[in-house]
């Protein structure tokens, strides 16, 4: 290697490498200081060489940054490597995971036109589409995540659009991507996988044949909890119309929040592989233990898509959800009796964190809709972090004791 390479070549020596280096590597563009670690640029605006220069960029005749809502050279590199690690041809990192949501819908919709959304999704996101985009003329429909038969019978004729989260948050869930991409294309539709509980470390859904992958870059991307962002990875072709929402809009990722995620990307692998370790350790520990309902884990045998998450995943991701006995009363009771486990709704940290989602990420549901997706008052969600997985383990004995 030399210390003067242009970013074209740069990127151009990592055709063919393997995912570590990809994340290590892709999107990196070196300026003239010879800087070993991705430079921040924290600047809005850029001054051109001629007022015939700025023109030119403005109107996309010639490439270069004009204004850092939409053209920043740290959002780029950020863009440019989860781009790589995902399969896509293009990138857009947005301010967070459900601006990148209302990107994709923006992007592809219109009034009048119809999407589908799986049962099993955020709570969130079934606000986004129930109280503002149904305002504005988008319908919108539930179909159970794994019920390929169901998507079927649930398409219209104005269907432009599939939205699903597999795994699902909280009860991961899972769909056969690949099938339901044929489904979707067969008609006419584009498909959508959020894929934030797995990562690229863990699934690819563009190589499952989905349209168009999204993440809440404020989880596993960040891995410790520090910044909020979000991006949409997909073609080229689909990926413009997603930069002139964004060019409008402005739901625009920070320079210093990409900048953290380029760290994030670099051990992704690495903590993933421990996340999902630990994962397995606790889920297979809390089947066995009195007080416990029912464990929600796809690296179960038993849960009813195992296989399913073994074919078209590396492994089963960091969350663990549970229902205990009592309600929603033994469910706090549990909860607060954890010590050293954050009782936060977020997710993809260190930091192990447990949370009570029919009264947090989905207690903005009506009770029918929380029912639809799955949300009882007995379930607890667990988003295991990097500790040694036997404090986790006593831990959560704690709460056990306190049912």
């Amino acid at each position: 290697m030399t210390q003067d390479w242009d970013a074209g070549r740069l990127n151009s020596d990592l055709d063919g490498v393997g995912f570590d280096t990809l994340a290590v590597r892709a999107g990196q563009h070196r300026t003239p200081e010879g800087e070993h670690s991705e430079a921040l640029f924290t600047t809005s605006s850029y001054v051109f060489r001629t007022a015939a220069d700025a023109a030119a960029r403005f109107a996309g005749e010639v490439p270069g940054n004009v204004y850092s809502r939409y053209t920043n050279p740290t959002v780029r590199a950020f863009e440019e490597r989860i781009a790589a690690m995902e399969g896509a041809e293009q990138a857009v990192a947005t301010a967070s995971g459900m601006s990148a949501i209302l990107s994709i819908v923006m992007s592809f919709c219109s009034a009048g036109d119809h999407v589908l959304v799986s049962r099993s999704v955020f709570g969130s996101t079934i606000s986004l589409f129930e109280k503002y985009l149904k305002r504005f003329g988008v319908q919108v429909d539930y179909v159970p995540l794994a019920d390929l038969q169901g998507w079927r019978e649930a398409f219209k004729p104005t269907t432009k659009l599939l939205f699903v989260e597999s795994p699902s948050n909280p009860l991961a869930e899972l769909v056969d991507i690949a099938a339901l991409a044929q489904i979707a294309h067969e008609h006419g539709a584009l498909l959508a996988v959020d894929n934030c509980f797995c990562t690229p470390a863990l699934q690819q859904p563009l190589k499952l044949g989905a349209d168009i992958v999204m993440h809440s870059a404020t989880k596993f991307i960040d891995g410790q909890g520090r910044a909020m962002g979000g991006v949409v990875a997909g073609s080229a072709k689909l990926m413009t119309d997603v930069v002139g929402f964004l060019r409008t809009a402005g739901p625009t990722l920070s320079p210093f929040n990409a900048w953290i995620f380029l760290k994030g990307l670099e051990t992704l692998r690495i903590r993933m592989q421990a996340h999902c370790g630990s994962a397995l350790e606790l889920a297979r520990w809390l089947e066995q233990q009195d007080g416990i309902e029912k464990v929600y884990y796809a690296g179960l045998a038993s849960h009813p898509q195992h296989e399913l998450a073994a074919r078209q995943q590396s492994a089963f991701g960091a969350v663990v959800s549970f229902e205990v006995k009592g309600g929603k009363e033994g469910a706090w009771r549990f909860i607060d009796a954890t010590r050293v486990i954050s009782i936060t709704t977020n997710l993809g940290d260190t930091k192990t964190t447990i949370a009570h989602p029919a009264t947090t990420s989905h207690g903005r549901l009506s009770p029918q809709e929380r029912a639809n997706a799955g949300i009882r008052d007995s379930l607890i969600r667990v988003a295991v972090g990097l500790e040694d997985v036997a404090d986790l383990k006593a831990d959560l004995a704690r709460g056990l004791a306190a049912l």
